[in-house]
């Protein structure tokens, strides 16, 4: 039988992690905001009309911080149509999506509900078929106290405190010829130059997002990167990222080591903003800010697309993950973890309905989908500082990515209460053994291995009738020899071992 081993030491360290890599979306899309986070009627609304149910499980999900309102919605979005008396706003065309917008759910209605949700908001501004003038209205309207006309406006709609957005993306996607307002890499690079520079003049303590590619797989890869960079590196403290991966190709060995194709997109988007920072002497080092990424059936996008005229809230996007897609995002997750010293912050799209954790169906009740669970225990039991692993494990082969490791692994140790933490994935059929050298860390034992296995099933789905169907379950925490721990990884499967000091 195969098996796979390797040794963890303190002295190895990665860096801390940052909270805000817990991160989710919320974007005007399908039924993620109307029907999702927001549903005036529904027999668990608030007074504002805010599902309590989704806000419930948006608390169990752990998100940290929630991107709003897009996403592609953006690029032709007015923020002042969704603020002030419902009754007075502007319904409009959505040209991202093909939809009607009703902006009954806006700015202020997303910051009640941000504060309902515990999570920090990050905002996305319109450069798209906006400009300086634009985000600089919203930012005052945001974050200024009082006494000018648009911070005054807020505190008339009932806002007296500032809303403080501390995050914010200067634009999305605007390398890509979908995106309302696409640009050149010289166009975007100076306009967010001087958008940054006129919002860091209004507030100094904001951070601030530039667009990176939408894709590893954009024809402007990396050339998009450095001439935006070279505009913008002074002012901004992150360049973004987005990936998603499609599984309707049915070649599941592939999907299986998407990791390693996120591995190598973090690993090349750093070494083009430090050649960048090498240009410029700058010392700094930028992060990054992975603010879309998830799973996503993209090939059934346009069939959802076709045929449908201006409706308001349209199902969009509403894909149904199996087992195995819940072990591919609790592989993405490690490999986020495992470059926590260059990736900030990071956001999986979306949360509600549209490619999301958590489905609901309107008047009725609100469930977890199959890759709520990894995300929702990588959120609880990732704290402390991450530690380097370099496991030893056989290799499989793939059409897509040759020949990759059956395992993925990643560490992390709890200074404050001494526990460890590993996150591991066997990609393989096979039961996978390994052993775990504890010898930095003498004194711990093994207390906890949950495990999401998606062998036995991998096409198994969570639905409003079967909810539970795809869920952790709790395994033997293996064998002790010394420092030496060795436990089972089943076939297929996203694995949480704890270690904690003996008592």
């Amino acid at each position: 039988m195969r098996a796979a081993r390797m040794t963890i030491d303190p002295a190895f360290t990665i860096g801390p992690v940052d909270r805000r890599l817990f991160g989710s979306f919320v974007e005007h899309l399908g039924r993620c905001v109307y029907g999702g986070i927001h549903e005036p009627g529904h027999p668990r609304a608030d007074p504002l009309g805010l599902r309590r149910d989704v806000l419930e499980l948006t608390r169990e999900l752990g998100v940290t911080v929630v991107r709003y309102p897009g996403g592609n919605f953006v690029s032709g979005y007015r923020w002042e149509d969704g603020v002030g008396p419902v009754t007075d706003r502007p319904r409009r065309l959505d040209l991202a999506w093909k939809t009607i917008e009703t902006n009954a759910f806006g700015l202020d209605e997303f910051m009640a509900w941000a504060t309902a949700a515990q999570v920090e908001p990050m905002m996305a501004v319109n450069l798209g078929t906006r400009g300086v003038q634009e985000a600089c209205d919203l930012l005052e309207y945001t974050n200024h106290p009082g006494g000018t006309r648009l911070s005054d406006l807020r505190r008339a709609h009932g806002a007296q405190q500032p809303y403080g957005v501390r995050l914010w993306c200067l634009g999305n996607e605007l390398d890509g010829p979908w995106q309302v307002g696409h640009k050149t890499a010289q166009e975007y690079g100076r306009l967010a130059a001087e958008t940054a520079r006129a919002m860091k003049l209004i507030d100094p303590s904001i951070s601030l997002v530039a667009c990176g590619s939408s894709g590893r797989g954009m024809p402007t890869f990396a050339s998009w990167e450095a001439t935006v960079l070279e505009h913008t590196y002074e002012q901004v403290d992150y360049v973004s990222a987005h990936i998603y991966y499609d599984p309707t190709d049915g070649d599941r060995d592939s999907l299986l080591a998407s990791a390693v194709d996120m591995d190598q997109f973090i690993d090349e988007v750093v070494a083009t903003a430090d050649h960048v920072a090498a240009r410029l002497r700058q010392s700094r080092k930028l992060k990054i800010s992975f603010d879309e990424w998830n799973v996503w059936y993209q090939s059934r996008v346009q069939g959802d697309l076709d045929g449908r005229g201006w409706v308001e809230a349209p199902e969009l996007l509403e894909d149904d993950y199996t087992a195995v897609d819940a072990v591919v995002v609790g592989d993405l997750l490690i490999t986020l973890l495992r470059h926590a010293d260059r990736v900030g912050v990071a956001c999986q799209a979306q949360l509600a309905n549209v490619i999301a954790p958590i489905r609901t169906r309107t008047g009725g009740p609100a469930w977890r989908q199959s890759i709520f669970h990894p995300f929702a225990l990588t959120a609880r039991y990732a704290t402390g500082t991450v530690l380097r692993t370099e496991p030893v494990a056989p290799h499989y082969a793939t059409k897509r990515y040759g020949d990759v490791p059956v395992l993925d692994t990643v560490a992390l140790h709890d200074e404050e209460s001494g526990a460890l933490t590993v996150f591991a994935v066997n990609r393989g059929t096979d039961d996978l053994p390994l052993e775990i050298d504890l010898r930095g860390l003498s004194g711990l034992h093994p207390v906890r291995h949950l495990a999401l296995v998606a062998g036995d099933d991998p096409d198994a789905v969570n639905t409003e009738a079967e909810p539970d169907r795809v869920a952790p379950r709790e395994l033997s925490t293996g064998t002790v020899d010394g420092d030496r721990c060795t436990v089972r990884l089943p076939g297929i499967s996203w694995n949480l071992l704890r270690f904690a000091p003996h008592p």
